[in-house]
């Protein structure tokens, strides 16, 4: 009976923050027929998809604007465009911005939180057909492109310059650069890299009114008054389109190895993570922690296998170490010598691991490690929580939230199936994962606010690398201060007035 006021407490609370939310959005207008014959004079009938006349485009075919991958996210809008210039992006922009229609700036549409679909029938300005590199540098290494280009293939067009993007994500056959720098993508090797904030040069952004702020910077050093492409860098589109991107690439490395170690408790991870990098220096370049529970959905639905089965009995979690340097034997034997010790040890960290031993089995267990959103994706539907903690409350956080469900009576095949950790130490990056039969009312109530106040009691960040978009802007007071929002609130006003940017994500 507590449990049943409590959730209906829970979902009457969360029902009107969203109709507050949806309130407070600013008042915009719905596209129309003149708007898209004036969209025609400057774009061809091809970059505009439309539902209104005189195009013909079905719902269905707006379909995959409209939702997000994960199918949580709806939005109904009448119409994308899909300009192949920042000049044609500004007139869009300028057009809108006179018109008060909003614009919802769209990548790859591979986001978590809801950033890159519409809350209600905004136009959604598909970047997908800015595509080209504009130049790169092989001496700085310093690579311009447009917004649109995919991850994976700037990572193509560097290799024979051997270079790579600073960035990995499981997402980058599909994710888009300028997505990746407005959300401040993090990935698998920040660790290595650093963040965007620091790899990103100069940006082309088109603002609110249709000005476009070209500061595409190939410079290392420049240090004359503000740098105003930080503003943009995380800011999910509501302050501006970014179009194009002056980023830093790398020297791709010479030699790679990995390993997947099994290891017999959690409170071995930070020891051992301090013993990598004390042996490993330089040439550390990842790790990465998975659950337990995480790993066994991941064998179960196709991901691979690492360990044998007796030798998975005794481990409770994994880390999957790389290495990236520039001379194999220096490397392997940096990486021989950590193994050694730890398996020499009077007490091991580890009970065993899998060393890869060509690149086909270095893209074996790293598919292992980059297949386990997929997993958790084919087992159920997924709660995802992208969260910063410090790196000794990892399995503490994933326990006491799966207590919580379990408090709750949740905890059964019939609603939540699954309580899961995995994610980055090397930057504190927690990805927690609940994983429910349906997504329901009920486990929604269970969830929030209970795992942003325990984010908020470890001093943490409720959101460390997939941004805040629509579903965390009610949660935004657990790790930023009032005064912060408030801030953050006068640059939008500042930069976009008529609120037409992304209406309703990051700020209420």
């Amino acid at each position: 009976m507590l449990a049943s006021r409590y959730i209906s407490h829970r979902l009457a609370s969360r029902q009107l923050l969203r109709r507050a939310h949806s309130a407070a959005l600013p008042k915009l207008n719905s596209v129309d027929a003149d708007d898209i014959a004036h969209f025609s004079k400057f774009l061809p009938s091809s970059a505009i998809l439309s539902t209104l006349p005189p195009a013909s485009t079905t719902s269905s075919e707006l379909s995959p604007f409209n939702n997000d991958w994960m199918n949580k996210y709806h939005g109904k809008s009448t119409t994308v465009l899909r300009p192949r210039t920042a000049q044609e992006v500004s007139e869009i922009v300028k057009y809108c911005n006179e018109r008060g229609i909003g614009i919802v700036p769209q990548g790859g549409n591979t986001g978590l939180v809801g950033g890159g679909v519409p809350l209600q029938d905004e136009v959604i300005l598909s970047l997908g057909n800015m595509n080209k590199v504009r130049s790169f540098d092989p001496v700085s290494g310093i690579l311009v492109a447009d917004a649109g280009c995919i991850l994976e293939s700037l990572s193509e067009y560097l290799s024979p310059h051997h270079h790579i993007v600073p960035l990995d994500l499981g997402a980058k056959g599909s994710c888009q650069i300028g997505g990746n720098v407005s959300t401040n993508a993090g990935g698998l090797r920040l660790l290595r890299y650093g963040s965007l904030h620091g790899s990103v040069l100069g940006l082309e952004v088109v603002l609110p009114d249709g000005t476009i702020l070209n500061q595409l910077s190939t410079l290392r050093k420049d240090n004359t008054g503000y740098d105003l492409k930080q503003l943009f860098i995380g800011a999910e589109g509501t302050l501006g389109i970014v179009t194009g991107v002056s980023i830093l690439a790398a020297p791709a490395p010479q030699s790679s190895n990995n390993v997947i170690l099994a290891l017999p408790k959690f409170d071995n991870v930070l020891p051992l993570f301090v013993e990598a990098k004390k042996q490993l220096s330089e040439i550390l370049s990842a790790f990465e922690f998975f659950d337990r529970e995480v790993y066994e959905l991941a064998v179960k639905h196709g991901q691979g296998r690492a360990l044998n089965e007796e030798d998975v009995a005794g481990a409770e979690c994994f880390v999957l170490v790389e290495t990236s340097g520039g001379k194999r034997e220096h490397d392997e034997e940096k990486l021989n010598g950590l193994l050694e010790s730890l398996m020499e040890s009077d007490t091991p960290l580890i009970n065993t691991g899998v060393l890869s031993q060509s690149p086909s089995q270095f893209s074996q267990l790293w598919a292992i490690r980059e297949g386990l959103t997929e997993a958790v994706s084919k087992e159920g539907k997924a709660y995802k929580y992208d969260i910063s903690v410090p790196l000794a409350k990892f399995k503490e956080v994933v326990d006491t939230t799966r207590e919580h469900i379990r408090s709750k009576g949740l905890l059964h095949d019939d609603a939540v199936k699954h309580v899961v950790g995995y994610g980055h130490v090397g930057d504190g990056n927690l990805h927690l994962n609940v994983v429910a039969a349906n997504y329901t009312p009920e486990i929604e109530a269970a969830l929030e606010p209970f795992v942003y106040e325990l984010v908020a009691s470890y001093k943490g960040s409720i959101s460390a690398e997939h941004g805040i978009g629509a579903m965390k802007v009610h949660a935004l007071q657990y790790s930023k201060s009032a005064e912060s929002i408030e801030w953050m609130k006068r640059i939008k006003k500042l930069f976009d007035p008529r609120g037409i940017m992304n209406p309703g994500k990051v700020l209420e």
